[in-house]
């Protein structure tokens, strides 16, 4: 979705800065326009002050993040990646209130956003998830006797 959109994109961006510390699971950088995009994947909605702070910490950081790869941003916006199943809605919207503060675009509007990022557009991506794979193990049955084996 980001590189059709012409999105600089990395993963698993590590920083240390003045004593915060952390990885950013998905960094993006859209040339055209100077935005930066802070991705936060989650398998599952974790705790939401400890999730909160994270992406926060992330965001403040983003700029000088970017500038040690080159890509000089004007703006930084916040993304949330969610499965989408029932539990991470269902927890979105438990928490809707703290949401529509701090990351009040929905999926939607966040795709819209990526195809022509203008401004800021924090928000909860919600994604289905990877098709699951499945290893089948064959069962065979019992060869048939052969007659002669038989007595």
């Amino acid at each position: 979705m980001l590189t059709s959109s012409d999105w600089e994109v990395a993963t698993e961006v590590s920083f240390s800065i003045r004593g915060e510390r952390g990885s950013i699971d998905i960094l993006a950088f859209h040339p055209a326009t100077g935005t930066l995009l802070v991705m936060e994947v989650k398998s599952v909605l974790p705790d939401m002050q400890a999730m909160l702070v994270t992406i926060d910490r992330k965001g403040r950081r983003a700029h000088e993040i970017a500038r040690e790869r080159g890509w000089r941003a004007t703006s930084v916006t916040r993304l949330l990646v969610l499965p989408d199943d029932r539990t991470a809605r269902r927890r979105v919207e438990d928490h809707a209130a703290t949401f529509r503060t701090a990351l009040p675009a929905r999926t939607v509007d966040v795709q819209r956003w990526i195809r022509d990022p203008k401004g800021t557009s924090h928000g909860v991506l919600f994604l289905p998830n990877a098709p699951q794979t499945s290893t089948r193990h064959r069962v065979s049955t019992p060869r048939a006797r052969n007659a002669s084996s038989r007595a």
